[in-house]
């Protein structure tokens, strides 16, 4: 019974300081989105991130972040024809996600830590808008329109899911500098075909952790 209690005792010893460690962060910063396949005419579209996310370490120097996060993604083309015609459409998209990454950190001293990631997400696209101009000498149009994520008739799937790939560097003071690569895995865009229409979104930012 002695051995059980000890056992026990130390169990939730071990628990105490594991809990003690976790620690918690916030990144925000800027993206940069486009669409696979869509041809070699896009531009980026530029939006922005917010995450949130807890700090798990489960061995030294390697810890799991599961996390929250508001990542706006979509793309641009810009078209120039004979004379005076150019045209050009952005997507605009915002996706509330849930990313699970792997994170290793590598100290370099006394400053801090560069560290490195990469997990899965799924995301849920909360909005989106289309934005068309044209223009044509002086003359010049500019239409809106918000995208549909349900039904037959929809503009874009709802459901986002696909792979992170993070890195930076992690100040001792909690300070982060931080940039991510998303790797969208799902077809964006309903269609008949074998064509995948995916999200590819580079995201630089600023971060603090703890």
């Amino acid at each position: 019974m002695k051995k059980v209690l000890l056992s026990f005792g130390v169990a939730m010893l071990l628990a105490g300081a594991a809990q003690a460690q976790v620690s918690y962060g916030l990144r925000a910063g800027v993206n940069l989105g486009k669409i696979s396949n869509l041809g070699d005419n896009q531009s980026n579209n530029t939006s922005f991130n917010v995450t949130g996310y807890a700090d798990l370490p489960v061995a030294p120097n390697f810890s799991i972040q599961p996390g929250l996060s508001l990542q706006g993604k979509g793309t641009r083309f810009d078209t120039n024809a004979a004379g005076n015609t150019s045209a050009s459409w952005t997507r605009n998209t915002m996706s509330l996600e849930i990313p699970v990454n792997a994170v290793y950190y590598i100290p370099t001293g006394y400053t801090g830590s560069v560290f490195l990631g990469a997990g899965p997400y799924v995301g849920l696209n909360l909005s989106g808008k289309d934005k068309f101009r044209g223009n044509a000498g002086d003359n010049s149009a500019l239409v809106d329109r918000d995208l549909s994520f349900s039904g037959d008739n929809r503009d874009m799937n709802r459901v986002d899911a696909g792979v992170n790939f993070l890195g930076g560097y992690r100040f001792n003071n909690g300070l982060l500098l931080n940039a991510g690569y998303g790797l969208g895995l799902t077809n964006m865009v309903p269609s008949n075909n074998n064509t995948t229409y995916a999200n590819r979104v580079w995201s630089f930012g600023l971060g603090y952790q703890f």
